[in-house]
């Protein structure tokens, strides 16, 4: 069998897989199965072979640490101390809480790598506080569902380690490239939301007082160091990436048990039980998405996506558009994670073929598929925030999509300025960083 033909094989079984609703950790392992039978070359336990393969690394144990320091922090209370701290920095903007909103999923990314974790935590508390205070709640829905999409851009981000690991690019680079798209996602959401309290009259928060502002900062203090000893200790070589999921998980534990005393043993345990199911469905999903990127692989499928690609002609500018919409499109229907291993993989060798910097593309690739997180049918961010605010997803889509407007401005600045992109690396890690 040709390329051609067996992407063909691939992907129509895979879609109609999806369409019959099969979980996409095991679409993609099935989907694999009749290219082992029809070609002789292969074998079944080929497959099995290469799940296991795909377990078998290091870099991969970051993620269920990283879930798990991200729920440990939700169960311990800290986003309450986000919240008064960032109700005290712009509640007195116009439309306070959608600006606190903001600064929370901000300030939340620093710490979880983990936008669902976000939306369940953030969402969970501010959701019903806006509602009471008038705001309509599928704008309230909308701007936690966006908000949270922050959640695995700015580092620590659960995705960049997978595309790391995946992809051979330096984590720390990738950490430190997230930043800068992180805060302007940040500043264009709150100029939407200025703008939605000026037209619907939302309610503004008196300005605090000197004292109440240092009490509140002096609260959150320790919470918001995370990501400075998590990106921190990467980027200055103290500790691997795993190393530092696992330091983010003892320093959540130090916070929630000795220091505030919100995490005691019936919690812990149910934080803990809880950060293994959904590791366990996330590092499932990754063999099997291992094994159906190694049939791309072995078939050279992606030398023929390169191929057809390349006759169009174009530069980096045209491949960044192609991977942003390439991943816009199916984070629509499955998850992040094997997104980034499949079309990732596939679109690699053209993103080098053009001369594409690896951490340009990664960054491109790592926001267009988080932006799935609030796009139908998939949406994940945008159902938790809906069953938080007690909605149908229908009743969100036209604030949604408004929202989403600042976001793909963002995606926009990083495809066109690549330099404005990778000018912090560069600055903070110019060794690894070229």
């Amino acid at each position: 069998m040709g390329p051609l033909e067996v992407a063909l094989i691939l992907f129509g079984v895979f879609g109609v897989l999806v369409v019959l609703r099969v979980p996409v950790a095991f679409a993609l392992g099935i989907a694999c199965v009749p290219v082992f039978f029809i070609d002789d070359r292969l074998t079944p336990f080929l497959l099995l072979n290469e799940m296991l393969k795909a377990y078998n690394s290091f870099l991969l144990l970051a993620i269920p640490f990283f879930m798990l320091a991200a729920n440990l922090m939700n169960s311990a209370g800290i986003t309450d101390k986000l919240i008064n701290l960032s109700r005290a920095l712009v509640g007195h903007l116009p439309g306070g809480l959608g600006h606190v909103s903001v600064l929370v999923s901000m300030l939340f990314a620093g710490i979880s790598g983990s936008s669902t974790a976000e939306a369940a935590g953030v969402g969970g508390v501010l959701i019903p506080a806006m509602k009471k205070q008038g705001y309509d709640t599928p704008f309230a829905v909308s701007l936690i569902a966006c908000a949270a999409v922050m959640g695995v851009i700015i580092p620590p981000s659960i995705l960049m380690v997978v595309w790391g690991g995946v992809i051979s690019v330096s984590i720390g680079g990738l950490f430190v490239a997230g930043i800068l798209p992180g805060f302007l996602m940040a500043a264009s959401l709150m100029i939407t939301v200025y703008i939605y309290a000026k037209r619907r009259k939302y309610p503004v928060h008196p300005r605090v007082t000197a004292r109440e502002l240092l009490a509140v900062s002096g609260a959150a203090v320790l919470p918001i160091l995370t990501p400075g000893i998590i990106v921190g200790g990467i980027v200055g070589g103290f500790f691997t990436p795993t190393e530092a999921s696992v330091i983010a998980v003892l320093y959540a534990m130090l916070l929630g048990v000795v220091i505030y005393r919100t995490l005691d043993a019936k919690q812990l345990w149910h934080t803990l039980y809880d950060s293994a199911r959904f590791a366990g469905i996330a590092l499932f999903c990754i063999g099997t998405a291992s094994a159906f990127g190694w049939v791309l692989a072995y078939f050279r499928i992606p030398q023929l996506v390169v191929s057809a690609v390349a006759s169009w002609g174009g530069g980096i500018t045209s491949v960044g558009f192609i991977t942003a919409a390439a991943f816009l499109f199916v984070g629509c229907f499955i998850d992040a994670i094997p997104a980034i291993i499949i079309v990732g993989t596939i679109l690699a060798p053209l993103a080098d073929k053009v001369g594409m910097h690896p951490i340009h593309f990664a960054i491109i690739g790592v926001i267009s598929i988080a932006y799935g997180l609030v796009t139908p049918p998939y949406g994940l961010c945008l159902m938790i925030a809906c069953s938080v605010g007690g909605i149908k997803i229908k009743e969100a889509i036209r604030d949604t999509l408004v929202l989403f407007v600042p976001l793909l401005t963002v995606l926009l600045v990083v495809i066109l300025f690549p330099d404005l992109l990778l000018w912090l690396p560069r600055k903070i890690m110019p060794t690894f960083v070229k």
